[in-house]
């Protein structure tokens, strides 16, 4: 219970780390769906459509070494040369990309439908962020939760201020003033928002310089080509899991007719946002875990723990889940400001347990990355992929974005299954399929029947979460008397 305990301290740090600059970043929803800040629904759709295709490329430009990083950092005995590899690797891949994207940012633009003028935006981003990779991973792997998590909070802090800056108050100060009124350009809302996005990037990496100063530029071609072997399922798999998450935009705004493609696009990604509480928890844990999955790994009965772990994983999950689901009308207005966005709520209860079954998934994941099996990961995440792009494909014509949320909770449903069928024969954990089942159960039934059923009846939503809350308590009381006195 000890290394329990240490976990979830550990854990609560990065959800902080998490928390607090999701939370600061969730104000932009409310920012960007007030009328009158952007023009219409569809240039929030448009916005949307550049972060989708924003997270497959920082997938590419990482290419799994994040993870190969962990691991041969806890393997090797010189932990230097595994820093030096994994630094001097990603900064060549890097330069080398910016390069060849500012020479073909006429034809990544019309590839992806994009104005040329935010590719190039897009691309220093993007440079920016792979840049500190690395150093955010090395903070994780010596246990610094504090530094990473006040440059976490920074970086979204400004991005924060100068949108709010630049979206509502510099063009009534243009009004007043020459030198603002040189910085305002009418219709320039979209190129506000990645040019806010570009400076907290490079603010970011400003912070990480004496990472840089301080590291030895020690290169092993022998461990290189080790950790890219470890490391190529796992760009495998970061490439399905971003066809997952973000590839229904592009499949809406190509197989919708072109009139509507971004104005669904924007209500469906506002409404996606509720799901947000769900992604902050099941992000938190993950960056909690995945170091204590690999530090733990040659302890005493390592599979104990880890069982527990994804039984506590579980029950908060769930109770969050249905929290949201009960109170999401009381939400929609404080999030998404517009009414002209609501007609996408209908997806929230889908979405919220698409991503509870996606944070399991990252719990079951331990035997692969344990077994140095990550090739396990590449093949469940391409399944998860093939059922996205199929579910999209056969059901956005028919019947919209409900088709994308019906195709996401599919595709993660599946891979939290394939996942455990798969670990049962390569590395057995004795996980309580009994508690995690009922509690998996129960909160989706009780959230269909609060949403769909009963919807802004707070007497039986209520009365249906004190019910699940008590429940949870009197399966875990005794776990959580344990964990607590530790």
């Amino acid at each position: 219970m000890a290394a329990l305990n240490k976990l979830f301290k550990q854990t609560f740090i990065y959800g902080l780390a998490t928390v607090l600059p999701r939370m600061l970043s969730f104000l932009l929803v409310p920012l960007y769906t007030t009328k009158g800040v952007l023009s219409s629904v569809a240039e929030y759709g448009k916005v949307s459509l550049i972060y989708s295709w924003f997270v497959i490329f920082n997938v590419i430009l990482a290419y799994g070494m994040e993870t190969a990083f962990f691991r041969f950092f806890h393997k090797e005995d010189d932990k230097e040369k595994v820093v030096g590899t994994a630094s001097v690797s990603l900064i060549i891949t890097s330069v080398i990309f910016f390069i060849l994207a500012f020479l073909l940012k006429n034809q990544i633009s019309q590839f992806t439908n994009i104005k040329v003028e935010y590719i190039s935006l897009v691309i220093w981003i993007l440079l920016l962020d792979a840049l500190v990779i690395i150093p955010f991973a090395w903070l994780r792997a010596n246990e610094k939760p504090m530094k990473y998590a006040i440059i976490k909070i920074c970086n979204v802090a400004v991005n924060l201020v100068l949108n709010v800056f630049l979206l509502l108050w510099l063009k009534g100060l243009a009004e007043g003033s020459p030198f603002f009124n040189n910085l305002y350009f009418p219709n320039f809302e979209v190129n506000y928002i990645f040019i806010s996005n570009l400076i907290a990037s490079a603010l970011t990496l400003l912070f990480m310089v004496s990472f840089y100063t301080k590291i030895k530029y020690t290169f092993d071609s022998v461990l290189w080509k080790k950790m890219l072997r470890y490391s190529f399922p796992v760009l495998i798999a970061g490439v399905a899991f971003s066809v997952n998450e973000t590839f229904d935009r592009i499949l809406l705004e190509r197989l919708l007719p072109e009139n509507i493609a971004e104005t669904q696009i924007g209500m469906y990604s506002a409404c996606y946002k509720l799901a947000l509480f769900m992604t902050l928890f099941a992000t938190a844990y993950r960056l909690g875990i995945e170091p204590f999955f690999f530090s733990h790994a040659k302890s005493k009965n390592p599979q104990k723990n880890y069982a527990i772990v994804l039984e506590f994983f579980v029950a908060f999950g769930a109770i969050i889940f249905l929290s949201v689901v009960v109170f999401a009308d009381i939400l929609k207005p404080i999030i998404i400001r517009s009414e002209a966005y609501w007609e996408a709520m209908w997806i929230v209860p889908l979405i919220l347990l698409a991503n509870f079954c996606l944070g399991i998934y990252h719990n079951l994941s331990v035997w692969y990355k344990i077994t140095d099996r990550t090739k396990f990961g590449a093949y469940i995440s391409v399944f998860g992929a093939l059922v996205t792009l199929a579910l999209n494909i056969w059901l956005i014509p028919k019947i919209g974005f409900k088709g994308s949320a019906i195709a996401t909770l599919s595709a993660y449903g599946s891979m939290m299954l394939l996942s455990y069928y798969f670990g049962r024969k390569y590395y057995p954990i004795p996980y309580n399929l009994t508690k995690i089942g009922l509690y998996l159960l129960i909160s989706t039934l009780f959230s269909t029947i609060s949403f769909y059923y009963f919807r802004e009846n707070y007497v039986v939503g209520i009365s249906l979460l004190v019910l699940f809350l008590i429940m949870v308590y009197l399966l875990e009381k005794k776990e959580l008397k344990q964990l607590l006195l530790n």
